[in-house]
């Protein structure tokens, strides 16, 4: 007896949900702009420090957290917003959540010895244009190649 096709689930369409991410940057010993990357935990695609809303931070609060978590970075964020990209993250069920991701520009006055995620994540500085190269999301690699200090 032949197989009855599967019904297929069509779930509606999701709205995005919002992240903060710091741009992590520094002025290099030739005085270039240079910026952090950071590994994902799962897929080890090179992003920038990102997450979820955290109760009692503004967004800007919450981009200089998440680079401090990641990354171990502490410096100096801007309260105005550089830009925002877009992506989808997968989550642990299965499904596909939109993501809107807001982020703010951190000027890196030091990195402190240990952090939170040590050794589940690599981190990479180099020349914005460099970097923007390295990432996936296209509007993310806007974000970096146009990035100017100030």
């Amino acid at each position: 007896m032949a197989k009855k096709p599967e019904k297929l689930r069509v779930e509606p369409d999701r709205e995005p949900r919002g992240q903060s991410a710091a741009l992590p940057w520094r002025f290099g010993s030739d005085g270039e702009v240079e910026v952090l990357l950071i590994t994902s935990r799962e897929t080890r695609r090179w992003v920038i420090p990102k997450g979820w809303p955290m109760k009692g931070l503004k967004s800007p609060e919450c981009a200089a957290r998440e680079a401090y978590e990641e990354a171990g970075l502490e410096g100096e964020i801007r309260k105005k917003k550089l830009g925002v990209f877009h992506y989808e993250k997968r989550l642990r069920s299965g499904r596909v959540q939109p993501v809107k991701v807001s982020v703010y520009a951190l000027k890196v006055t030091g990195q402190h010895e240990t952090w939170p995620e040590q050794g589940q994540r690599d981190f990479l500085w180099c020349p914005a244009a460099d970097a923007a190269l390295q990432v996936d999301e296209p509007e993310l690699r806007i974000l970096i190649a146009g990035f100017k200090p100030g």
